[in-house]
């Protein structure tokens, strides 16, 4: 293949360059293997990742090469890019791509992007969090089976409480619930709802699911990490290829599928003819409300339980517990 290719795209003419370098070993697609898988599921991608902020995984030597997070858009890039400012946990801001159409998620993917992390917002409203995002975390020794039971468990809590999940894979080892928010909430609520709605999992299954946010803790059981709904923080988006060398996809399910779907067959390969058969499971997705998990989170802090941990790059937060593991926490002296 030639050094370069020109494609048009959203009204647009990009240059691919190096399109024949090979970016996924185990069966050797390359970039524009890559460009051609995105432009196959543009419209699915855009329905549910369009106008939201990204954080860029760039691997320009493909997945087997190194890789960095570039959270901001380069001074070259060129000047129709849509960016918005964003802001860390501890306030530094960078101007993040926003993905307008597909033109920007091709730009991006010829800069060597392999990870789309989402925001769970839109650029336009970045105080709103319009999903909840539900990340099913095996633990050592925790299969697929367990975790498919934990999701199953977690639709079954939610249908409770008259609120809809929709599944996807994570492209990896885990399984990703989401729920469509109506525009009411922002980040540190939709935390909350995420912590009261693990910490009832752990009530009703303890043998099977843990809120314990310290590993030590969790044992052999999925982790519901609720710390993936922290103000800005990102998550592996929907139809995002992951930077492994068999090019998995994050592939969104019907829930009929998820007793015998195999993620690891999930990938660029497979992914576009079975969208083109089956259709967008999330093309309908209804906003939900959320109150009866923020309900269920002031219930709990009424009965005397603090906030659940934070990740360690956010500042210290009202009604936190000490950030230290358990094992490494001091005793209390026996003699007084």
């Amino acid at each position: 293949m030639s050094e370069s290719v020109d494609i048009e795209v959203a009204g647009r003419v990009l240059t691919i360059s190096n399109p024949g370098k090979v970016y996924f070993s185990r069966r050797g697609e390359t970039k524009f293997d890559l460009v051609r898988y995105y432009q196959s599921v543009a419209e699915a991608f855009l329905h549910v990742n369009g106008g939201r902020p990204l954080l860029l995984e760039r691997y320009p030597d493909g997945a087997s090469g190194k890789s960095w997070f570039q959270k901001r858009v380069p001074k070259s890039a060129p000047d129709w890019l849509h960016t918005v400012e964003v802001s860390t946990p501890n306030g530094t801001t960078s101007d993040a791509l926003v993905a307008h159409d597909m033109a920007h998620v091709l730009w991006a993917v010829n800069q060597g992007c392999l990870g789309f992390h989402v925001w769970p917002n839109h650029a336009a409203e970045l105080r709103i969090a319009d999903e909840l995002r539900i990340d099913l975390d095996p633990s050592p020794g925790i299969g697929f089976d367990e975790l498919r039971s934990a999701a199953l468990r977690t639709r079954e809590l939610c249908t409770e409480l008259g609120i809809e999940t929709w599944v996807k894979t994570s492209g990896s080892r885990g399984l990703h619930l989401y729920i469509a928010l109506q525009p009411r909430w922002d980040g540190y609520q939709v935390r909350a709802a995420a912590v009261a709605l693990a910490r009832e999992l752990e009530r009703r299954y303890p043998d099977e699911i843990t809120a314990h946010w310290w590993k030590e803790e969790r044992g052999r059981r999925v982790f519901v990490d609720y710390n993936q709904n922290a103000p800005h923080k990102t998550v592996f988006g929907a139809w995002c290829v992951r930077p492994k060398v068999g090019a998995q996809v994050s592939t969104p399910l019907c829930w009929s599928e998820l007793d015998t779907v195999v993620p690891e067959e999930l990938t660029i390969a497979t992914v576009p003819a079975r969208l083109a058969e089956t259709g967008d499971p999330w093309a309908d997705r209804p906003p939900q409300s959320i109150e009866p998990l923020l309900e269920w989170s002031e219930r709990d802090l009424a009965a005397g339980l603090m906030d659940a941990p934070w990740p360690p790059q956010y500042p210290k937060m009202p009604n936190e517990p000490p950030r230290v593991q358990p094992s490494r926490a001091r005793k209390p002296d026996p003699a007084g």
